[in-house]
């Protein structure tokens, strides 16, 4: 069967493919809680009639606010065959943020996963006249149940309602609203249809090399677009998906699954790399030696290269070092798909040359989401490009170098916002926001931010992303951000990696009190202005950090330096740290 709407993904998953316990898994109280795809499809349906039953119809809006769980899916799936419309909304963001989008959606019904969410959000629900229930996906109090509203559904089936429902619903029709983060504001509502996130599937599925035989670990959040049309990827090919259970259990979750594909964003691989690094410094002289050998010849890797004196090194490195490293990994990883933020060139080639398939995309929630995507395929792929657009896609440079997007994965609009749609989206073209190019063999480049680059007062403009990009290559560097518009220099600010940091100190003998201190202490501002002369030098002097500042903390999503999706926050941080970054320009640099 043809694939028109998001919820034909089940029937087609099971006409296609051989029946397994394993769809989708997720992990309850340390077990492995599987579904089969009749399961999926039964407890959707009920859903469905237990939500006819309670009065919603076509076009009504359904929020849920969960971590990943098989639920998730399956409530996806019950709300779309109905025709209403889904509103996945981040479990991190503020208190003001869900206030916002409960009342601007208008959501009927919010589905929460436990006590922890439900907490957030109760003391709001009365306040937002349109909202009509909740329920969640844990047992706890008398807070109605996940299981209650199937129980409905199963008592009032209506299957030739529904089958009409599902037959009314077209491609063209919106099938969720997604609220992105944003760096500043409130978040926009970004209207997708069944057509727009499915002329994204249908795009991208040949460049997963996986079959229904195949598994996938995912652990990035489904409300956002881009994991979320990973997975309808992974179902249209038969994969068996396993949400692990954190952040913090990713590691085991992918040693006990063996997955073959991992979608992620270049935030956990940068985790991976450190931590690999951090072992092959504590290895004894000669495997040590060997270790950094292996890491050297990997940093000259490239896709498709033809060098046999290249090949027979890296062969002889793979089975002392890099077999390690995919043994890590689960030891079957056919594919690592990232996307999010620029992935560091390092690390492509890095992993690549250990065995371990990289690629990077490149795409935005308003283009359901992606633009471009290298592939596994040889000749359309390039370390330091998010490799050629989709097929179904225009890609233009404008004269200020913007690039601009067209086709039937650009959005219906934004909700409620006319105005901000005809800004954003001219005659078909859809304005990304982003600055880059296409290269002469077709791949995309990107460069920085339209907003993001400025000028100092020199007259001499910066791309802050690319020197970040750069400068986070060092273990020392968790998070930086570059400051200097209309400034006589480029400065930034630096948030340690606390945790290699310790490990240094340890090293050197340095005493690591507190983070406060360490930051403070002569030696290591010693070693941050090391690591600031080795990343300088790859750029011109005008790009160059000439001053910088260390900040005790992390910068999370908590607290707030970063959006759900793992961008800076720019002005929010340059606001909190306002008069750190008064003190820099006026101290001049050194």
């Amino acid at each position: 069967m043809k694939v028109r709407r998001l919820f034909d993904l089940m029937e087609y998953y099971e006409e296609s493919f051989l029946p397994k316990e394993d769809v989708l898994a997720g992990k309850v109280e340390g077990k492995w809680e599987k579904f089969d795809i009749k399961t999926i499809r039964e407890m959707a349906n009920n859903i469905s009639y237990g939500l006819m039953k309670l009065g919603v119809k076509k076009g009504d809006k359904i929020a849920t606010i969960s971590p990943n769980r098989p639920e998730w899916n399956i409530l996806d799936m019950a709300i779309l065959q109905m025709g209403a419309v889904h509103v996945p909304i981040y479990p991190t963001i503020s208190e003001n943020d869900y206030r916002y989008i409960l009342e601007h959606s208008e959501v009927l019904y919010i589905f929460v996963s436990g006590w922890d969410l439900y907490r957030k959000i109760k003391h709001i629900v009365p306040d937002v006249p349109n909202i009509k229930g909740l329920y969640t996906f844990k047992h706890f109090d008398d807070v109605p149940h996940l299981q209650e509203l199937i129980d409905l559904g199963k008592n009032n089936a209506l299957s030739n309602k529904l089958e009409e429902t599902k037959a009314s619903v077209y491609p063209e029709d919106i099938a969720t609203i997604i609220y992105t983060s944003g760096t500043t504001g409130n978040p926009k509502g970004v209207m997708l249809s069944h057509e727009n996130i499915l002329s994204n599937v249908m795009n991208l599925y040949h460049i997963f090399p996986v079959d229904q035989y195949s598994r996938a670990v995912s652990y990035l959040p489904l409300c956002h677009v881009y994991e979320r049309t990973c997975v309808y990827i992974l179902m249209y090919l038969g994969v068996s998906i396993y949400y692990a259970e954190n952040m913090g259990t990713i590691a085991a979750n992918i040693l006990e699954v063996k997955p073959h594909v991992l979608t992620t964003v270049p935030r956990l691989l940068e985790k991976v790399y450190d931590k690999i690094m951090a072992k092959g410094r504590n290895l004894k002289p000669v495997p040590k030696k060997l270790f950094f050998n292996a890491v050297a010849l990997g940093d000259k890797y490239s896709y498709d290269k033809k060098n046999p004196v290249y090949h027979a090194r890296r062969k002889f490195y793979d089975g002392i070092i890099f077999s390690k490293w995919r043994a890590a990994l689960g030891g079957n990883m056919r594919a690592i798909v990232s996307g999010g933020a620029a992935l560091q060139p390092r690390l492509a080639r890095v992993f690549n040359a250990a065995g371990i398939p990289l690629v990077e995309g490149y795409g935005m929630t308003e283009t359901a989401p992606v633009i471009a995507c290298n592939t596994f395929e040889p000749g359309q792929r390039k370390i330091g490009t998010v490799g050629p657009p989709l097929k179904n896609m225009e890609v233009k440079i404008s004269d200020q170098g913007e690039i601009l997007v067209k086709g039937n994965n650009v959005m219906m609009g934004y909700f409620k916002d006319p105005d901000l749609t005809k800004e954003t989206v001219v005659d078909g073209w859809m304005h990304t926001g982003d600055v880059g190019y296409l290269d002469e063999d077709g791949m995309l480049k990107i460069t920085g931010r339209v907003k993001e680059i400025f000028k100092t007062s020199m007259g001499k403009y910066i791309s802050p992303a690319l020197i970040e990009n750069k400068f986070k290559e060092s273990p020392f560097i968790d998070q930086i951000m570059v400051v200097g518009e209309n400034q006589k220099f480029a400065a930034a600010l630096i948030a340690p990696d606390f945790e290699h940091l310790q490990g240094w100190c340890k090293l050197k003998d340095c005493p690591f009190a507190s983070n406060d201190e360490i930051i403070k202490h002569p030696e290591i501002i010693k070693r941050f202005k090391e690591e600031i002369n080795k990343y300088n030098k790859f750029f011109g002097d005008t790009e160059k950090i000439k001053k910088f500042e260390l900040i005790n903390d992390e910068w999370t999503i908590e607290t707030g330096e970063i959006t759900a999706n793992l961008k800076l926050k720019r002005k929010f941080i340059q606001t909190k740290y306002e008069n750190l970054i008064i003190s820099m320009f006026n101290q001049g640099a050194d």
